[in-house]
């Protein structure tokens, strides 16, 4: 039985981006492990763990091979007839393989193909030990991690996302002799910055989670984020509360503690006359607070921070923490009262000096556009024109204020405010604050149509003109969120059930830039064309990100649609035919298929039949069939009830299938060839009126 022992391996650096923490400590293991897998030194029932703090990435692994298994290696050589002269003397080319193989030409073997005879080397070659294993692993994990930017520290030249102190390696209780970053591995790791800073001897590789607990540290990210959660929940049932503890923040203080100590706090309740957002932002933002709510949803002036240190005077940290809070919320606080002063309109001026991009002009320029927009796409989904221009008129004025430039996530927060404050029509108001809606994958959509109007023009403005500007995506670089914006315009036209066409709505955007003075560069037909198929080309990830099989996509895709919520309902009804007449609509993919094949290699000459040409029953009763069929299901995708008319499709599974078995389609007879073609792309015209179902994986 091969030795096994548990793999600890540990890197230990400075305070570690908290945001990437988790995605780092994610690549590290999974990469690692792969390696590992790779080389062949990982047992079935091996567990694995990882942990991530602050100033560590670490994976433990039970069950380790200490080698590879020894395996057998065959080398092959030259033909026997090219290996041997005439005289049964070895020839250039199997003396220069025997060299190579560290043997002499006698000691080759010879192997037997359907192509003839080769000579061979064969060799047992040894496993690799986990040390060679463990440094090949350790190498490829650190050059594959997914850092923007690397940095150097020191005199060294190891380059890292943040410098690297010390690195521990331990198989068992045995120290593996491993290199990384310029460090040489050992046994010794470090706790807590400041309740333990001295180094720790790690003794075995099992001990290592406690050993760090006992010098203040909680290695393992999940079990030190739950800690927070329930010190929290519980903080927030004494003061009468519930703490509000959004993901993205808590995530960001697991990956900022290694002793979490969460503390309950207040603030003046003064405070409180400030928007709420503006407190939150203040909190969450700035400081890394969780805020606290009544039953009814109303904040409280309180908060709770997560120390890094069990102190032996927590008042005082609790003091210290209270007298910042409330000198950013007394910030704030001035900020809403100046910003007050002066209505939304009074910055109208002043937009003409922020820039929206140095070839497209001023955010004047961009609001001006905007009105245009926002206004004739009100009209095409039923919406008040003179709202959407309206609000698109001081959506942008905000930016200005002191609160935006304080906390730039609540632009167009705080401009719903100023306008309720001003008297501005509520539907304004809205407007101004959801055209940012969504802001992130899965957020709320606007829920009024002068809104939509707006969100979509605010978008669609921002992609044609930075499309035009020649900065599209490229790779994993996005730094205008153009996918972002992209996917929001397919959400507000699919999940609102806005039947819009995107050649009409980008055609708009391209004419109020054509109507703009200061753009340096203007969008053109293929700029158009180029922000059409990037935005349609979202639709894939849109839908396979909710588990709508690919080949269903394909089929819809292939229509070249332009409509992305027509495209939604014709994508449910190829779902909803194949789970209601799966065997009808399984045998007429097939038949789509192959007519797809036939007429690509024979192409019709007509785009229809002539019904006297028909001489066989199966072809006839093909042709009455789709006749049959043809005018209820052209009404009802013309209504686009394609689950319908698909319905009305499938009558022709059987006339189909006897067509296949009976009829010859390549005859040498022309004209009957011809008609038969034009009766099977009749019949495929008709199908892709909703989708080209031979896509479809029939087979699944």
């Amino acid at each position: 039985q091969p030795q096994t022992q548990p793999l600890l391996i540990e890197l230990g650096t400075e305070e570690l981006p908290p945001k990437a923490l988790k995605s780092l400590s994610t690549a590290f293991t999974d990469k690692f492990v792969a390696a590992l897998a790779d080389a062949g030194l990982l047992t079935k029932d091996a567990e694995i763990k990882s942990y991530a703090a602050p100033r560590r990435l670490a994976i433990w692994i039970s069950n380790v091979l200490e080698t590879q298994a020894d395996f057998s290696q065959t080398r092959k050589g030259p033909a026997v007839k090219a290996a041997y002269d005439e005289n049964g003397e070895p020839s250039k080319a199997a003396q220069g393989f025997a060299k190579s193989c560290g043997v002499d030409v006698a000691d080759l073997a010879r192997e037997k193909t359907d192509k003839g005879e080769w000579l061979v080397f064969e060799q047992t070659v040894r496993g690799k030990a986990i040390t060679e294993c463990a440094q090949a692993a350790l190498d490829t994990t650190i050059a594959q991690l997914p850092i923007p930017k690397r940095m150097r520290w020191g005199d060294k030249n190891a380059e890292f996302v943040r410098p690297v102190h010390w690195l521990l390696a331990l198989y068992g209780k045995q120290v593996l002799k491993l290199t990384a970053l310029e460090l040489s591995a050992g046994n010794t790791s470090k706790g807590h910055r400041f309740h333990h800073p001295d180094a720790i001897s790690i003794a075995h590789a099992d001990d290592y989670e406690k050993a760090l607990e006992a010098a203040y540290v909680i290695a393992d990210y999940a079990a030190r984020q739950s800690m927070i959660k329930a010190r929290c929940h519980e903080l927030a049932k004494q003061a009468g509360g519930e703490a509000i503890l959004s993901v993205d923040l808590l995530d960001e203080v697991t990956a900022l503690v290694e002793w979490p100590v969460p503390i309950l706090g207040v603030f003046k309740a003064t405070f409180l006359e400030i928007p709420r957002e503006a407190l939150i932002a203040s909190m969450k933002d700035h400081q890394k607070y969780f805020h606290l709510v009544d039953a009814k949803g109303n904040l409280l002036p309180k908060f709770i921070t997560v120390s890094n240190i069990e102190s032996r005077a927590p008042e005082k940290v609790l003091s210290g923490n209270e007298r910042v809070l409330n000198a950013r919320l007394a910030d704030a606080q001035f900020f809403w009262e100046q910003d007050k002063q002066q209505p939304l309109e009074h910055h109208q001026g002043r937009l003409e000096n922020l820039l929206f991009h140095i070839k497209l002009g001023s955010m004047a320029d961009k609001t001006r556009r905007l009105e245009q927009i926002s206004e004739q796409y009100a009209k095409l989904i039923g919406a008040d024109a003179k709202i959407s221009k309206r609000a698109a008129s001081l959506c942008k004025l905000d930016l200005l204020s002191n609160m935006v430039g304080e906390f730039a996530s609540l632009q167009g927060t705080m401009g719903r405010y100023y306008a309720q404050l001003e008297g501005e029509d509520a539907a304004v108001s809205k407007a101004i604050e959801q055209h940012y809606w969504p802001k992130f994958a899965g957020d709320q959509l606007p829920d009024a149509k002068p809104a939509l109007a707006l969100a979509l023009a605010d978008r669609l403005d921002l992609l044609i003109g930075i499309f035009a500007t020649g900065e599209k995506p490229s790779g994993v670089k996005d730094p205008y969120a153009l996918r972002r914006a992209a996917l929001g315009v397919i959400r507000i036209l699919i999940e609102n059930k806005l039947d819009l066409s995107i050649e009409h709505l980008t055609e708009i955007v391209i004419n109020a830039y054509a109507k703009t003075p200061d753009v340096k560069v203007i969008p053109d037909q293929q700029t158009q064309s180029a922000v059409n198929q990037f935005i349609l080309d979202r639709l894939r990830s849109y839908y396979t990100g909710q588990g709508f099989d690919i080949h269903a996509f394909n089929s819809v895709a292939a229509t070249q649609t332009s409509r992305p919520y027509d495209f939604d309902l014709r994508l449910r009804a190829v779902v909803e035919f194949f789970g209601q007449y799966k065997s009808a609509a399984t045998a007429l993919a097939a038949a789509n298929k192959r007519i797809a094949n036939i007429l690509r290699q024979n192409p019709s000459p007509a785009d229809s039949y002539n019904q006297s040409l028909l001489k066989e029953d199966a072809e006839l009763a093909l042709a009455n069939a789709l006749q049959a069929a043809q005018k209820p299901a052209m009404a009802a995708f013309a209504a686009q009830q394609y689950t319908a008319g698909l319905t009305e499709l499938a009558q022709l599974e059987q006339p189909v299938n006897t067509f296949f078995d009976e009829v010859r389609v390549i005859v040498d007879d022309q004209a009957m060839r011809d008609n038969r073609l034009g009766l099977l792309k009749q019949m495929r015209t008709l199908f892709l009126q909703v989708a080209d179902i031979s896509h479809l994986n029939v087979e699944d």
